[in-house]
């Protein structure tokens, strides 16, 4: 996990914030992306070795966007891209089971289809390397309906996505991998935005959904998907690895 040219969406916060700054350290280059660039920018400055990344900013809502986006990402790299680690999603605030199509598509958007167009644009040159890692980002709803209607449907599409892609790449030595995180809290992610606007909610959470009594936290997290972008993943090919302290009941894994 050293010296590798590793692309981040979702960087600007949250478990993806907390990776650039962790795979910074091993002297890998990184490219991160979110819409904001401020916080982006603000996050570069806190990489070792700042200037050997670089910030994009870019909305994920729009798919459309990514293929310029994927130009700068191959220019960027040479394009020598080593790995993948898609943290961008979200529920958007939409948690009416009544949704419409577009907001349906918002959400299918951010957490998956701009996932699948970012892959579909940058998997050749890992092709042509026959070397790549390509870890996305889920959720315990994919497995379980905990979430709100469309983020289920979304973090489920996830998870079928990652089983059939990891198995068609398999044999040519791409591993596409995922985990599936329970309750965590790191820098602006809903579990934090949950316990400064709803102290008691975040309370409640803890007794009740969670078995050990206590939060995760993104250093819990971040080894296993060191891990998935190491050289020893290959038995994790088409996996979605389930992370969650005991929270999830669901047995199909």
């Amino acid at each position: 996990m050293k010296n590798k040219n590793i692309l981040i969406t979702g960087a600007s916060k949250g478990l993806g914030y907390d990776l650039a700054i962790s795979l910074s350290k091993d002297n890998n280059k990184l490219i991160l992306i979110s819409r904001d660039i401020k916080k982006l920018n603000k996050l570069k400055q806190r990489c070792n070795n700042s200037s050997k990344h670089k910030v994009l900013s870019t909305d994920l809502l729009f798919p459309d966007k990514i293929l310029a986006v994927s130009k700068e990402i191959k220019f960027f790299f040479k394009d020598k891209i080593d790995i993948i680690i898609h943290c961008a999603g979200g529920g958007l605030g939409l948690k009416q089971s009544n949704l419409s199509n577009s907001d349906l598509l918002k959400l299918l958007n951010l957490n998956i289809l701009s996932s699948i167009e970012i892959n579909r644009l940058l998997l050749p040159s890992m092709l042509k390397r026959k070397n790549g890692k390509i870890i996305h980002i889920g959720s315990i709803a994919s497995i379980e309906a905990v979430g709100s209607l469309g983020y289920n449907i979304a973090k489920a599409s996830l998870n079928a996505y990652v089983k059939t892609l990891g198995r068609e790449l398999a044999s040519k030595k791409i591993v596409v991998t995922g985990i599936a995180p329970g309750g965590f809290i790191s820098k602006d992610n809903a579990m934090d935005r949950l316990k400064i606007k709803n102290s008691k909610a975040y309370n409640v959470f803890i007794k009740e959904r969670l078995p050990r009594k206590k939060m995760g936290q993104t250093k819990e997290i971040i080894p296993l998907i060191k891990f998935l972008c190491s050289e020893n993943s290959g038995m994790m090919s088409g996996c979605l690895i389930p992370i969650d302290g005991g929270e999830s009941k669901s047995y199909n894994f």
